[in-house]
């Protein structure tokens, strides 16, 4: 009874890896930027940067197709104390045609940081990706 229990959480762990790797989104860091999202497309890539005593939040979105509507949206989102809700603190949202990158204005707190950026077609919201970087 265990090992079919144990071959069927195998084979639902597949299939939810088989669904979600292809609409993943790159997060990246600092160090790496831009240079590591120029090969990332149709999906979004986020990063944070320092800026002076604080951090902005960076997202970029390359569309397959250089004529598309595309938008991007970036958040930087921070939690007071742990298990307290992520409250966005800054946001930017850029919406053009092919390449759109994005960057918040500056947030200086010494609270828990996480940067979010949403990204793909502008008219069809179905399709948009989320990714996050971990809470730093």
């Amino acid at each position: 009874m265990r090992a079919r229990i144990a071959a069927l959480m195998v084979a639902a762990a597949g299939i939810t890896a088989a669904t979600i790797a292809p609409a993943s989104a790159a997060v990246t860091s600092a160090e790496t930027g831009a240079a590591a999202c120029a090969a990332v497309v149709d999906r979004p890539c986020v990063w944070q940067e320092k800026d002076g005593g604080g951090v902005v939040g960076v997202a970029q979105f390359s569309a397959a197709d250089p004529g598309q509507l595309t938008m991007v949206q970036v958040e930087v989102r921070t939690q007071k104390a742990w298990g307290s809700p992520w409250i966005t603190t800054a946001s930017a949202t850029t919406i053009t045609t092919g390449f759109v990158k994005a960057v918040t204005p500056r947030v200086s707190t010494h609270d828990l940081k996480m940067i979010c950026a949403t990204g793909g077609p502008a008219l069809d919201a179905t399709q948009r990706v989320t990714a996050c970087t971990g809470p730093f």
